[in-house]
């Protein structure tokens, strides 16, 4: 092509995509930011692949609608964006329609429309496919539909992509997969992919991956990622009471409507009842609800119909109101990235947005529980390798033959299957035969990464310069300067004062009691395998009742308590005056059919003065006969006593664990009625399960579980 006709083509490519902005914006004096343009024509007049990494409201699926149609036009097939979350494809369909693109998603939540999107496709009538990075592995769309879809391909969009690093705040084993599809399409299929959340190390990892050889040059676009909007702030308080308090007080001064970030589900739904108890207009959001209730609570928040979501994380990338006005963190997230990340939320299309941070002292704790549960062992590895062979194995049944809880199995999987030693084929998983090293000093790296961040995150909460500054550096952000308007830069904005009758109220939520402790009412698949002659629902005459416990030990409240209690290296004490005042507040709470007629305490070999004294006084104050200990039968080791196996293992560790020795069926047989069974600590149920079930089979007409802690 010459130098006139190359700039003739650059000139319509210019026009045309100008006209199509104004279009998608609905204003006739839109103008694109910088960078925009420069990534629009590389992708549709040079087919490069290029990596825009650019601030939130920026105008990155701007780029992609736009280079979509100009593709199209020019006789290209239609574009396959993949999207990490179905609240990210909600918005980028409904985006996609404003801008005259014909977009449609598959995924887990719209499975009766597939059919459809096939027709649709075949028919060339689709110009945009959003599909999750898990899609690409499901063994129908990877063997069937993909293959047709990437001959006809007009180009390729991976959006979120610091999700295909290691070092990505959000890392998605999926994501990786995109590395090997990248190098099998033609260089002449344009590949886009989009972030506002990478550092230096991220950029080159995401670029190393979208290169199809080695003479692949990818055009990286970085802009600034200051936001201008942002009013930043930390206010640092003693307590989770303080805390509460301070929203309690001043949650109706904040801007609009916006989020409020907590660091685990309880304390979203603590956070969310206590609010709404004192009439805020605000909703739990987690990753335990479903979809259906997820994109009902997006679109009351959407349309203003609730002062605030109280969420985790899942609640992120990609969430789209433009007019959010305010992002309130409870509990810092492990890294600066993350926490970009998640008040990129905020001030998109608006010229003043407030974020605030409520750091708690129990962060670190809670950064080290998820550092450590997304990292797989050599060891758990290799005992997942050992079991698969060349027929498929599902991964109930998988999980059935290795110690490993199945969200962590499924990671590992996922891990293991990108990495060409495992293989997802319809019915399950199988081998490939390929040698697997476990990769140590990756892992080790990532870990020091991972520590590194959080001490960073720690330096922001301490900060003596300008909070926007710190944040844009910690991702790399060279035009990183003063923002003007965070309490380093101006000064607090937000008032640190709590009201009383606000810190009354916080304080009576934090001390409420009483946690419901689910019965089991099925024995897990498998369990055969390890020796447990189980299976199918447990008999009604043998499964224990709904039961109590004071509290979870992720609570805001009691929690705090709990977790001083149960913390490694924590000695076993009698039960504390202030733990005796909950358990009767809990007792009298409890709404049973029946009145217990006695206590029955577990055996402990790790807490017997506190598993003691407990079963001792709930028999003192309750005016009920204490009728003895089950009796061990071995020694409490095992799987179950280190916690953190799969629900098969566990139940193995403790089935047939106690007996009902001959005091105690003497002292059965004296009584008619429900028994309390009182542990300390209450995690997989399963211990519970099977006391409960020699309890019942030793004539006990009911067992009531009684624990001072639930886990999580």
């Amino acid at each position: 092509m010459t130098t006139s006709s190359t700039a003739s083509t650059t000139t319509d490519i210019d026009a045309e995509a100008l006209e199509l902005l104004r279009a998608l914006t609905g204003r006739d004096d839109a103008v694109f930011h910088d960078g925009q343009l420069e990534a629009i024509r590389a992708l549709v007049a040079d087919r490069r692949r290029a990596l825009v990494v650019q601030r939130t409201g920026w105008g990155k699926s701007a780029v992609y609608f736009i280079a979509t149609l100009l593709l199209r036009r020019r006789g290209g097939g239609p574009t396959l964006l993949v999207s990490p979350l179905l609240a990210l494809m909600r918005d980028q369909v409904a985006a996609a329609s404003r801008a005259g693109v014909r977009a449609v998603a598959v995924n887990s939540a719209n499975a009766h429309e597939w059919s459809d999107v096939q027709q649709a496709l075949a028919a060339d009538e689709v110009d945009v496919l959003l599909v999750s990075p898990e899609r690409l592995n499901n063994p129908r769309f990877r063997d069937e539909q993909l293959p047709v879809l990437v001959a006809r391909l007009g180009m390729l969009v991976v959006d979120e992509a610091h999700c295909i690093s290691d070092w990505g705040h959000d890392f998605r084993p999926d994501y990786r997969r995109l590395a090997d599809l990248i190098r099998t399409l033609p260089t002449t299929v344009p590949v886009l992919a989009t972030t506002a959340t990478a550092n230096e190390r991220v950029v080159a990892d995401v670029e190393e991956q979208l290169t199809a050889g080695p003479d692949d040059q990818v055009l990286t676009i970085r802009g600034s990622l200051a936001r201008a909007s942002l009013r930043l702030g930390v206010l640092t308080l003693p307590t989770s009471r303080d805390r509460l308090g301070w929203l309690l007080s001043h949650l109706d001064d904040l801007p609009g409507s916006g989020i409020i970030y907590t660091l685990t589900v309880s304390a979203a739904d603590d956070t969310a009842r206590l609010l709404r108890e004192a009439g805020h207009a605000v909703r739990s959001y987690s990753g335990r609800i479903d979809n259906e209730e997820r994109e009902a609570l997006e679109g009351q928040l959407k349309r203003n119909e609730l002062k605030a979501l109280v969420a985790t994380s899942a609640l992120g990338m990609g969430f789209d109101k433009p007019d959010l006005g305010f992002v309130v963190h409870l509990g810092a997230p492990s890294s600066p990235v993350a926490y970009y990340q998640q008040i990129g939320r905020a001030g998109r299309a608006t010229d003043n947005a407030d974020v605030l941070l409520l750091p708690g002292t129990e962060d670190a704790e809670i950064w080290q529980y998820f550092a450590t549960a997304s990292m797989p062992s050599e060891a758990r590895a290799s005992a997942v390798l050992a079991e698969l062979g060349d027929t498929p194995l599902s991964t109930p049944a998988l999980e059935a033959r290795v110690d490993v809880k199945r969200s962590p199995l499924e990671l590992m999987l996922k891990v293991l299957d990108v990495d060409g030693a495992v293989s997802r084929v319809q019915g399950g998983w199988v081998s490939t035969g390929r040698p697997w090293v476990y990769d140590a000093e990756r892992y080790g790296r990532i870990g020091e990464a991972r520590v590194a961040e959080q001490q960073s995150m720690i330096a922001y909460e301490r900060a003596t310069t300008c909070r926007m500054q710190m944040l844009q550096l910690d991702l790399d952000d060279t035009a990183a300067a003063p923002c003007g308007r965070c309490d380093i830069c101006a000064g607090a904005w937000y008032p640190s004062e709590i009201g009383g009758e606000a810190a009354a109220s916080a304080s009576t939520s934090l001390d409420r009691v009483g946690v419901e402790i689910e019965p089991r009412a099925q024995w897990p698949t498998g369990a055969d395998r390890a020796g447990v002659p189980a299976k199918g629902k447990i008999v009604e005459g043998e499964r224990v009742e709904t039961g109590r416990a004071l509290a979870r030990l992720t609570d805001l409240g009691w929690g705090t308590t709990l977790r001083q209690v149960f913390a490694a290296g924590a000695e076993d004490a009698p039960l504390t005056k202030a733990l005796l005042d909950g358990v009767v507040r809990v007792l009298k709470e409890w709404p049973w059919a029946e009145r217990p007629v006695g206590v029955v305490s577990m055996p402990s070999s790790s807490r017997p003065q506190l598993v003691g004294s407990l079963a001792e006084a709930i028999s003192t104050v309750g005016r009920l006969p204490l009728l003895g200990s089950l009796t061990p039968t071995r020694p409490s080791a095992g799987r179950g006593s280190r916690g953190g196996g799969n629900s098969v293992y566990r139940l193995a560790d403790v089935w047939q664990a106690v007996e009902v020795g001959p005091e105690l069926a003497a002292a059965l047989g004296q009584v008619s009625g429900p028994v309390l069974l009182v542990d300390d600590l209450v995690d997989s149920r399963w211990t519970m399960t099977t006391a409960g079930r020699e309890l019942r089979r030793a004539g006990a007409s009911a067992v009531l579980p009684f624990s001072l802690g639930v886990v999580g």
